[in-house]
């Protein structure tokens, strides 16, 4: 195999954190991957079981979460400590959430069920995917936005504030704040008339 990081000395983590290629099935990294795994399952056993303490196994599992931030388990991550969740967040069931690089949802978000946040990417060269060599663009969610059951958020893209995306949508592009925005790929349909005031 090529060697693709000849004289790089970080490891495979500081490369995907850095947004390098880097190897996923990397050691150190499923370690990390299993623990995630772990506590969410914890986290989704505990809250069908109606154990108080299951909002633990969540704040250890998610990097910076807000306060009353509620999410519906099942909930699937890579890592958790990549994401972000801004207050009285609400995340509805089956949030994907791959945060291979940081995944930011802001303050007041409503996320619908069976979303998909998705940060990798991989190589269009077929030996490079070959040889598992992947990387990630971060995905940012602003304040006040809802995400429609189904959406799915592509690597790279920025939500802005307020802005609605309708059920099953991809999105592939940053979508402005203000917006209706629907379809595949998601595309501006109108202006959210009063929303820059908090209507």
């Amino acid at each position: 195999m090529t060697d693709y990081f000849a004289g790089d000395p970080r490891t495979h983590r500081e490369r995907m954190l850095a947004g390098d290629l880097y190897i996923g099935d990397d050691p150190e990294l499923i370690a990390r991957a299993d623990r995630a795994a772990r506590l969410a399952d914890l986290y989704q056993r505990q809250t069908l079981a109606g154990d108080p303490g299951a909002r633990d196994w969540l704040r250890a599992l998610i990097g910076h979460l807000g306060e009353d931030v509620a999410i519906r388990p099942s909930l699937h991550v890579d890592y958790g400590d990549n994401i972000s969740i801004g207050a009285r967040t609400f995340v509805n069931f089956n949030l994907t959430a791959l945060d291979v690089a940081p995944i930011t949802i802001g303050a007041d978000c409503q996320i619908g069920p069976n979303v998909q946040l998705l940060t990798p990417t991989h190589p269009i060269d077929p030996q490079m995917r070959r040889d598992k060599l992947e990387a990630a663009e971060p995905i940012t969610i602003g304040d006040n936005v809802w995400l429609g059951g189904g959406v799915i958020v592509c690597p790279g893209v920025t939500i802005g504030e307020n802005s609605v995306i309708g059920a099953g949508a991809v999105v592939a592009r940053d979508i402005p704040a203000n917006v209706v925005a629907v379809g595949n790929p998601a595309r501006v349909m109108r202006t959210i008339e009063g929303a820059s005031d908090g209507a």
